[in-house]
């Protein structure tokens, strides 16, 4: 019976019904809705395969359901197909990292001086060691060079100096990726604003002001590590080169419009961190010299000053919800050496992660060639996935890190009220799509699903330089969203028992 409904205005309302004239017969029909049949939904929903074919996406399809409590695989389609999984990859990293640091675990950076503080300064070295934080941000400099000052520092006698051996430095995730992309950059243990340099431009007076810096919400550093040049020209947008440890940038003039901004990425971000932290010392009074690189571990002496990252939990769920590429490969090699890897590229990192996959999580042939799922030539199946989120288990650290995706039913649009729950990790290249999770129905029932899908042949085909926004790519990734919540929807409602 329906809710604020009772039984006697139930049967008055029936009653009048029946009074009515041609009514006080008995009818034809039961005015009671007959019972479904129990495969009514089933024959209701359409199939797997009609949603897939009407998708129109081409390419190569495949995904797994299963019930997240007792792994019982529910419906698949082409389940050991090898694919791409894009950014699904931070979700397996995210796992990762958990189980070898723990939810508690942080990123430390120190200043380090290699000699006492006399009459303010240091007798020796400054070095500013870094451990990998890949939240550390300009504001945090910042606060490391107040308490410098709060220490008595002034100056140095010796040099500044900057140290990054925390992690195996990379010059960048994907050498196949444009030199622009902000999402591209190099990692190392030192690594700001996840390695970005914030570019700016103005017109003024027929020309452009332009300005390289290391904003924050508080701070405006600008940089010399970083330069940029406007010259006449249609294309390329942009070029690069590193000269003497510097970026420089050219951006054509056509390209810049009435004016802008956008993050590049950086190629050296000790030295990056490093110049930053000069800026930030110097508003604070502390003079210290050019930066160095310095190479020796470990570096000994009187810390002075501490910066500690938020816990892992927290970075994880960041990055879960962001999809940072530079978090991903951090956390992906700081786990790799907890589990005793000798890692020396992503690849090497990402392999370790791999074989952590084969051995905990129940998965049979993962070939993962970096963490943040930016390079296209990692390779999962929807089966492997759907295993490491059955063995992970629904209601875990990493269910509820996962970012909650609203419910759209078979149309696309949003469905309202009550409706089954959605926490996944999406994954996007170009002509590339992916979807995994967990999925709980309406009667709380929990759902482990997996969907890969990809147009290999036609992502090969697009230039370096197009690769950024290439013809056709934005209309394919909406098809595949729309098939993505298609099947989830049809998965609630079938296996909502």
């Amino acid at each position: 019976m329906g809710k604020g409904i009772s039984r006697r205005v139930l049967l008055g309302g029936l009653g009048a019904i029946l009074a009515q004239p041609g009514l006080a017969k008995a009818p034809m029909r039961s005015p009671v809705p007959l019972r479904r049949p129990a495969d009514f939904t089933a024959r209701s929903t359409p199939s797997l395969q009609a949603l897939i074919a009407t998708a129109g996406l081409g390419g190569k399809f495949g995904c797994v359901v299963a019930d997240a409590r007792s792994g019982r695989v529910l419906e698949t389609h082409n389940p050991l197909l090898q694919m791409p999984p894009a950014s699904v990859s931070k979700a397996v990293t995210a796992a990762y990292a958990l189980d070898m640091l723990g939810p508690d675990h942080v990123f430390t950076t120190r200043l380090v001086a290699t000699g006492p503080v006399e009459a303010g300064r240091i007798q020796g070295d400054l070095v500013l060691v870094g451990g990998g934080d890949p939240m550390l941000d300009t504001n945090a400099l910042a606060d490391m060079a107040a308490r410098l000052k709060a220490a008595g520092v002034i100056g140095v006698t010796g040099m500044f100096r900057v140290h990054a051996g925390a992690l195996p430095y990379q010059r960048q995730i994907d050498p196949g990726q444009p030199d622009h992309l902000g999402y591209n950059p190099a990692i190392g243990g030192l690594n700001l604003n996840f390695n970005r340099v914030h570019f700016e431009w103005k017109p003024v007076e027929g020309k452009y002001t332009v300005a390289m810096d290391a904003r924050s919400d508080r701070y405006r550093p600008e940089v010399r590590m970083a330069e940029m040049r406007v010259v006449d020209r249609d294309m390329p947008v942009y070029t690069y080169e590193q000269a003497r440890d510097v970026d420089k940038w050219t951006v054509a003039r056509t390209a810049l419009g009435n004016g802008g901004s956008r993050w590049l990425p950086v190629r050296r971000p000790d030295l990056y961190a490093g110049e930053v932290f000069q800026v930030l010392a110097a508003a604070q009074g502390v003079r210290l010299p050019a930066p160095r690189v310095s190479r020796k571990t470990p570096v000994k002496g009187w810390v002075l000053a501490v910066q500690n990252s938020v816990p892992l939990s927290t970075i994880t769920r960041l990055m879960l919800k962001h999809s940072n590429n530079l978090v991903a490969e951090v956390l992906g090699l700081t786990a790799s050496q907890a589990r005793g890897t000798q890692v020396t590229s992503l690849e090497s990192s990402a392999r370790s992660m791999s074989g952590w996959m084969k051995a905990e999580m129940a998965a049979k042939r993962p070939k993962l060639k970096d963490h943040s799922g930016l390079s296209d030539t990692s390779r999962l199946s929807a089966s492997d996935m759907v295993a490491a989120l059955v063995k992970t288990g629904a209601g875990s650290d990493l269910h509820g890190l996962m970012k909650e995706i609203p419910a759209l039913d078979q149309n696309g649009d949003l469905i309202e009220g009550e409706a089954h729950q959605v926490r996944a990790k999406t994954g996007t290249l170009n002509f590339v799509s992916s979807l995994a999770g967990y999925v709980t129905t309406k009667g709380g029932r929990p759902l482990a699903f997996a969907i890969f899908t990809g147009d290999l042949e036609r992502r090969a085909k697009i230039a370096r330089a197009d690769r950024e926004r290439p013809p056709g790519a934005r209309g394919w990734s909406r098809r595949a969203r729309r098939v993505q919540h298609q099947l989830i929807t049809r998965w609630a409602e079938l296996h909502d028992v």
